[in-house]
C-alpha cells in the first residue's frame, strides 16, 4: 500500500463509521428505479465498491483510474461525500478498479493509536468510541470470508491496520496533515512552530499542497456545523435523501454535499500567516499557485471541477496576504487571472456574490494588485502592430477579474431603491426599398435595431444589477480606471474587436466590453471611432444608391441656415429629416451660414451648436426654466410649445454626442440617468435642487413623534410655473387632508419626488429622449457610459487647468516654447479671468468647453502669422490653430489678444 492509501485511510478511519456506509444502500433505494439493467442488490454491491474506491484506493500504487484514492487523482472526500459521488459515478458507469471489494470492517483500530486532538479530520471527526455509542458501528467481523469475500482483501486489510500501528502520534501528523485541508487551527500551529523552532518546511508543504491541487484547496476552511451536531446531522440527511430525489440527482447532490467556505477563518488564518517572513513559504507556494491556476483553468473546460469549487478555490487564492510581490505577479497570479476567465457565467456571478458579502475587506487589496498587475505589464511590454495588447493575456486575464471586482463592488455599496424605469422607445427606421437588392453590403436597418439587445453585459443580467442601480460602490468608480492601459489600447483596434464580439461572443477580446477599466477620453475615442463607422456605412448606402441607379443622395447631413433665424431654420430642416428618413440623422453633420464663405471641418459645426443651445435654452424661449439655487436648467412643465419642438431638441443634444461637439448645457444629473433609462427619485433632488433636497431629507431624519405639528404638511404640494404662479397638487386623492406623519413620511418624499422628476414633465422628457434616441439608438453610449461620464462627454471637464495646454500644445512656422513672444503670451493667459479663459478656448477652438480629458487633449497649435503688424491675432477653430504675429512688445499683444477673443463671434473664424 503506498503512502497515500495510507494517509487517507488514517485520515478517514474515525469518520467512516457504518452509518455513512450505510446510508449509501438508503440513498440508492430512493434513487434506483425499475428501469435500472440491474438488480436492487447487485446495484448497491456496486456503489459500494465505488464508496470504498474513493475512500480507500485499490491498493496498486501505479493506478491511473481518476476516481480511486489510490491514483491521487481522486478528491479527498469525506464519507458522506463519498457516498453521494458513489451514486453518481454509478449512473456515470465510471471506471471501477478490479481490486476493490467492498466490505464493512471498520478501518480504524481504537487500539493501535489515538488521533491527536490538533489533528485537523474535518467538522465531523469524533473519537472511535464516541462515533460507536452515538451511531452503533457494527462490531468488525473477524473475516469477511465468511460473506463470501476474497481472502486477499481481509489481507491486506491486515497489512494495513500493522502498518499504521507503526506510525506514533507526531508522525501521524506528518502524514495525515500534508494532502489535509488547511484549517485555522493548523495554520496557527505551523505558523507557531516555524516561528518558534525554525523549521519552515512542515509550513511549506502544508501551503504547497493545498494550493496545488483544486480538489484539496476547495475544502480548506470549511465552515464548521452547529453545536447540536446529533440534530444538524439527522437534518441533513434527510435534506441529503428529499433532494436525492430529484430527477437531476447529480446537481442537487453537488449542492448539498459542496462545502461552505468560512471566510472569516479563512481570513483570520492568513492575518496570522502574515507574521511568519514570506522567505519561508513563498517560493514552494508560488510554484503551487501557477500550478492551481493550470489546473483550475483545464478543469473547468473539461468541467471536472464543480462551480462552487473553483468559487471557493479564487475566494481563498485573493485571500492570501502579500498578493503584492513581485514573485506573485511575474509567475502566479495571471495564470489564477486566466482561470477566473474560465468561469462560466454563473460562477463568476457566485464570486462577485461571495466578494461583496463576505470578503469587502479584501476588496481593496484586491484591486490594487490587479491595478499593478496590469499597469506593470503594460509599461514593460512593447506592444506592436503584430501583438496588441488585446492579445495578451498577462493583461486581459486581469481585466477579467475586474470586472467581477467591479460588480462586487456595486452590490457591496449603497444600492438605488428606486427600480423603476423609464419606458422603451423603439425607433422605427423607415425601410428602404434597395435593402433587398444590397441587403448583403451593407445591413439593412431593420437588423441594426436588434443589436441594443446584444450590448448588455452578460454578468450584469445575471447579477440583476446594473451600474444604473449604485448611487455609493464600495469602492469609487474612478479607481478602476487604469491609465497606463488606456493611452496603449488602439482604440480603432479595439472597435474591430468590439463589433466582432457582438456578432460573436468569445471570439475575441476588446476593453470596450470592460469600459469601467478605461478613461472617460478614451471611452470617448472608442464612441469616436464607433459613431464614425456608423457615418462611413451610411454614406457608402448613399453610393451604393447611386451606383444602382437611383436618385443619388446626401452623403452627408447637411444644414443650411441663417444667423439671424437660427432656431426656426435649424428645427424646420432637422423635423423635415426625422419625418422623411430619421437614418440621415446618422450621417456626419455639415452646417453653412448663409452669406458666409468656409468650409465646415468641424469648427462650423461647434459654432452652429453654440449658438443654437444659447437660443433654446434662454429663459425667454420658454422651453426649459433655470434654477436659481443649483443654476441647472430643466424642462417646463407648463410650456406652450409642441412635444415635436422638443424632440427636435433631443435631436441636437444626440447630434452633438454623436458628432463629437461638447455643449454648454447645465442639466441636473437626473436628466442623464432618465436618458440612460432610470427614472428619478429622491436622492437626484440632491442637484436638481439642494434646498428641497435637505429639507426633505431632515424631515426624514427627524425622530420626533410631533411630526405631524412640526412640519404641519399635507401631501398637497405648492410649485411654481416658469411665470412665478403659484400651482397645487395633491400627491394623493384628498391629499389636502392628509398629513404627514412618521408613518408615511417616506411615502410622502417618494411621491414628492416622482412628481417633481417623472410626472409633472412626463409629457416634455419623453419627446426630448425620443429625439436624442433618433441619433444615439445604435450608438453604445449607454453601454460604455455611466451617467456622471455621459455629462463629462455632452460638457466636458470642469477642470479648466491652463498649465496642461501650455504644455501639451505644439509650434508652428517657427515659433517654440522658448521664444519669448509664446512666453509672453502664456504669462498673459495666465493672469487672465476665467471669463476671458473662455473666451480664449471659444476663439481658437469655437467651443469655450473643456474637452474630455482636460486641456491637454486639445491639440492646440500656436503658428507663426508674420512679422510685427497691426492684425489682431485669428485661429482655424476646424484645427484648434492660433495664427500669432510676432508681436513687437508684450503690451501690444495683449491688447490685440484681448480685442480678438472679445469680438470675435462670427468674424475670424474658419
Amino acid at each position: 500500500m503506498n503512502p497515500k492509501s495510507e494517509s487517507v485511510e488514517a485520515s478517514r478511519g474515525s469518520e467512516a463509521s457504518s452509518s455513512s456506509i450505510n446510508s449509501t444502500p438508503d440513498i440508492v433505494e430512493d434513487q434506483l428505479t425499475s428501469g435500472n439493467i440491474m438488480k436492487r442488490a447487485a446495484a448497491k454491491q456496486l456503489i459500494e465498491k465505488y464508496f470504498y474506491q474513493l475512500l480507500d484506493g485499490c491498493g496498486n500504487v501505479n493506478c491511473d483510474n481518476r476516481y480511486c484514492a489510490s491514483s491521487g487523482a481522486a478528491r479527498n472526500l469525506s464519507p458522506n461525500e463519498a457516498a453521494a459521488e458513489a451514486i453518481k459515478l454509478f449512473y456515470k458507469e465510471a471506471r471501477l478498479c478490479s481490486s476493490v471489494t467492498p466490505n464493512k470492517v471498520s478501518r480504524t483500530d481504537s487500539n493501535s493509536y489515538e488521533p491527536s486532538p490538533s489533528s485537523t479530520l474535518g467538522p465531523n471527526h469524533k473519537n472511535t468510541s464516541e462515533n460507536k455509542e452515538n451511531q452503533n458501528i457494527t462490531t468488525p467481523e473477524p473475516s469477511t470470508a465468511s460473506r463470501g469475500e476474497p481472502h486477499t482483501s481481509h489481507t491486506a486489510q491486515q497489512q494495513k491496520q500493522k502498518k499504521r500501528k507503526r506510525y506514533n502520534s507526531k508522525d501521524y501528523q506528518n502524514v495525515v496533515l500534508d494532502g489535509a485541508p488547511l484549517t485555522e487551527e493548523r495554520i496557527y500551529k505551523l505558523c507557531d512552530e516555524c516561528l518558534q523552532n525554525r523549521a519552515e518546511e512542515p509550513l511549506s508543504k502544508a501551503l504547497s499542497k493545498a494550493f496545488s491541487r483544486p480538489s484539496i484547496l476547495a475544502r480548506c476552511f470549511a465552515s464548521k456545523i452547529s453545536e447540536n451536531a446529533n440534530e444538524t446531522s439527522k437534518d441533513t440527511e434527510k435534506e441529503s435523501k428529499e433532494s436525492s430525489r430529484s430527477c437531476d440527482p447529480d446537481k442537487d447532490i453537488d449542492s448539498v454535499a459542496a462545502p461552505q467556505l468560512d471566510v472569516a477563518s479563512c481570513r483570520r488564518a492568513f492575518q496570522y500567516l502574515a507574521k511568519v517572513p514570506t522567505e519561508y513559504y513563498s517560493t514552494d507556494l508560488v510554484i503551487a499557485l501557477k500550478s492551481l491556476g493550470s489546473y483550475l483553468s483545464k478543469d473547468l473546460k473539461s468541467e471536472k471541477l464543480s462551480i462552487e469549487d473553483a468559487v471557493n478555490c479564487f475566494v481563498i487564492t485573493f485571500e492570501l496576504p502579500n498578493l503584492g510581490c513581485s514573485d506573485y505577479f511575474e509567475i502566479a497570479l495571471p495564470d489564477v487571472c486566466l482561470a477566473i476567465g474560465e468561469l462560466p457565467i454563473k460562477g463568476q456571478a457566485r464570486l462577485a456574490r461571495i466578494w461583496s458579502q463576505y470578503c469587502k475587506d479584501s476588496l481593496r487589496n484586491i484591486l490594487e494588485t490587479l491595478q499593478q498587475l496590469i499597469s506593470l505589464r503594460v509599461v514593460s511590454c512593447n506592444y506592436h502592430v503584430f501583438f496588441h495588447v488585446q492579445e495578451d493575456g498577462h493583461v486581459t486575464g486581469p481585466t477579467r477579474v475586474l470586472k467581477v471586482l467591479y460588480y462586487a463592488s456595486i452590490l457591496a455599496g449603497v444600492l438605488d431603491s428606486n427600480t423603476l424605469h423609464e419606458e422603451p422607445i423603439v425607433i422605427a427606421h423607415q425601410h428602404d426599398p434597395l435593402e433587398s437588392v444590397l441587403g448583403h453590403l451593407y445591413p439593412p436597418s431593420s437588423m441594426k435595431g436588434a443589436r441594443n439587445s446584444q450590448l448588455n453585459d452578460p454578468l450584469a443580467v445575471e447579477l440583476g444589477v446594473s451600474v444604473l442601480d449604485s448611487r455609493t460602490p464600495y469602492l469609487p468608480f474612478e479607481d478602476f480606471y487604469n491609465e497606463p492601459l488606456s493611452d496603449v489600447i488602439e482604440m480603432d483596434k479595439d472597435c474591430e474587436d468590439y463589433e466582432m464580439v457582438i456578432s460573436r461572443p468569445n471570439t475575441r477580446f476588446s476593453f470596450l466590453r470592460h469600459p469601467f477599466v478605461l478613461t472617460v477620453a478614451s471611452k470617448s475615442l472608442g464612441l469616436y471611432y464607433e459613431n464614425r463607422l456608423r457615418m462611413y456605412s451610411e454614406s457608402r448606402a448613399a453610393l451604393l444608391q447611386a451606383a444602382v441607379g437611383a436618385a443619388r443622395p446626401e452623403p452627408f447631413l447637411r444644414l443650411r441656415v441663417r444667423r439671424s433665424h437660427l432656431i426656426e431654420d435649424a428645427l424646420v430642416v432637422l423635423e423635415m429629416i426625422s419625418m422623411e428618413r430619421a437614418l440621415d440623422l446618422k450621417k456626419q453633420l455639415v452646417v453653412e451660414f448663409e452669406g458666409e464663405q468656409g468650409v465646415d471641418e468641424g469648427g462650423v459645426s461647434k459654432e452652429f451648436f453654440q449658438l443654437i443651445v444659447e437660443e433654446i435654452f434662454n429663459p425667454d424661449y420658454g422651453m426649459f426654466t433655470h434654477q436659481q439655487d443649483s443654476r441647472n436648467v430643466w424642462f417646463n412643465p407648463t410650456s406652450f410649445e409642441t412635444e415635436a419642438q422638443f424632440t427636435l431638441i433631443g435631436i441636437v443634444l444626440g447630434l452633438a454626442i454623436y458628432n463629437n461637439v461638447i455643449l454648454a448645457v447645465n442639466f441636473p444629473m437626473v436628466v442623464y440617468r432618465k436618458l440612460l433609462g432610470r427614472k428619478g427619485s429622491f436622492e437626484d433632488l440632491v442637484d436638481w435642487n439642494p434646498i428641497l433636497y435637505n429639507g426633505l431629507k431632515d424631515m426624514l431624519e427627524y425622530t420626533g413623534d410631533d411630526l405631524e405639528e412640526v412640519y404641519y404638511q399635507t401631501f398637497r404640494i405648492c410649485y411654481q410655473d416658469v411665470f412665478g404662479t403659484n400651482m397645487f397638487h395633491e400627491l394623493k386623492v384628498n391629499g389636502d387632508n392628509i398629513f404627514v406623519t412618521q408613518e408615511n413620511k417616506k411615502e410622502f418624499v417618494d411621491l414628492y419626488a416622482d412628481f417633481l422628476l417623472n410626472v409633472s414633465v412626463e409629457t416634455q422628457f419623453r419627446a426630448f429622449r425620443r429625439g436624442f434616441l433618433m441619433v444615439t439608438d445604435e450608438s453604445p453610449l449607454g453601454a460604455f457610459f455611466r451617467p456622471e461620464e455621459v455629462e463629462m462627454l455632452v460638457c466636458g471637464s470642469k477642470v479648466f487647468d491652463f498649465h496642461e495646454l501650455e504644455k501639451s500644445t505644439e509650434y508652428d512656422g517657427g515659433y517654440a516654447s522658448d521664444s519669448k513672444i509664446v512666453q509672453d503670451f502664456w504669462g498673459i493667459v495666465h493672469s487672465l479671468p476665467l471669463e476671458d479663459k473662455r473666451k480664449l478656448l471659444q476663439f481658437t477652438t469655437g467651443s469655450d468647453r473643456v474637452p474630455v480629458g482636460g486641456l491637454c487633449n486639445l491639440n492646440f497649435v500656436i503658428a507663426r502669422n508674420g512679422p510685427d503688424c497691426d492684425r489682431l491675432p485669428t485661429a482655424h477653430t476646424c484645427f484648434n490653430v492660433l495664427l500669432l504675429p510676432e508681436y513687437d512688445t508684450r503690451d501690444k499683444l495683449q491688447d490685440r489678444l484681448l480685442k480678438a477673443i472679445n469680438y470675435s463671434k462670427g468674424f475670424g473664424l474658419h
